[in-house]
């Protein structure tokens, strides 16, 4: 497959001013994705997104290729992922000149993605004829559907699955995820003709919590910086 790697790092951040250039273990934030993406073997080319001139520049240094810089009205704090992505993935096709099967997310904001971890979505995605693949983190028992409720307007409780009672024991809880955030691999159709990042066919590829960050605030900073420092040697492989 022909997969087009993204990383999109505006220059603006709320949670974290500036982030994207910020020093985390010594090197800016986007070291480490652009090490990341580098680092993969199933990429066929890694662009970054960006409407901020340092962080383009400070993306060639990394090696990671800059074509345009992102419109302003991409590049808002309310602009989704989507659109952004919908915006790289047609400037490569239509200025220049390449078509890709599949598109590949790596948001900046988590720092500690493998490079196997991108392969193996891509793997995933080409092996299985999903429309879409992401990373995903069991779920805690004590957050499994089968056990979490809604309150309704007079004040009871319905349980979210719509189940009549509770499955009692911990040990017969169906496994359940949610979206982990380092890995999307999607389709060019389903991104570009259907505007979605999942379709109707999306697996899930499990990572480890151990570490896992995504980093929206100054805890998860912090936490990113501790985890770093526990990194493994041969990490980002």
């Amino acid at each position: 497959m022909r997969v087009l790697g993204l990383i999109p790092a505006r220059g603006g951040s709320k949670g974290v001013p500036r982030k994207n250039l910020k020093p985390l273990g010594g090197r800016p934030l986007l070291y480490y994705t652009a090490q990341a993406a580098r680092a993969a073997q199933r990429l066929t080319r890694t662009i970054l997104s960006t409407d901020d001139p340092e962080i383009a520049a400070l993306g060639r240094e990394y090696g990671i290729e800059v074509p345009f810089l992102r419109p302003a009205e991409l590049a808002r704090d309310d602009t989704p992922t989507l659109p952004v992505a919908q915006h790289a993935l047609r400037w490569m096709e239509e200025r220049g000149g390449e078509t890709f099967d599949a598109l590949c997310l790596l948001q900046p904001t988590n720092p500690l993605r493998r490079a196997t971890e991108i392969d193996r979505c891509i793997a995933l995605l080409e092996e299985t004829g999903a429309d879409a693949v992401a990373t995903v983190l069991p779920v805690p028992a004590e957050h499994n559907p089968h056990w979490v409720y809604f309150r309704e307007p007079d004040g009871t409780l319905r349980l979210s699955t719509g189940e009549a009672a509770p499955i009692p024991r911990r040990q017969a809880l169906p496994p359940a995820f949610h979206r982990e955030g380092s890995v999307y691999v999607v389709r060019r159709d389903v991104l570009l003709e259907r505007g979605s990042f999942y379709g109707d066919r999306f697996i899930g590829c499990e990572v480890s919590p151990e570490r896992s960050v995504n980093i929206d605030t100054i805890e998860d900073w912090r936490r990113a910086e501790e985890l770093l420092a526990a990194a493994p040697p041969e990490w980002p492989a």
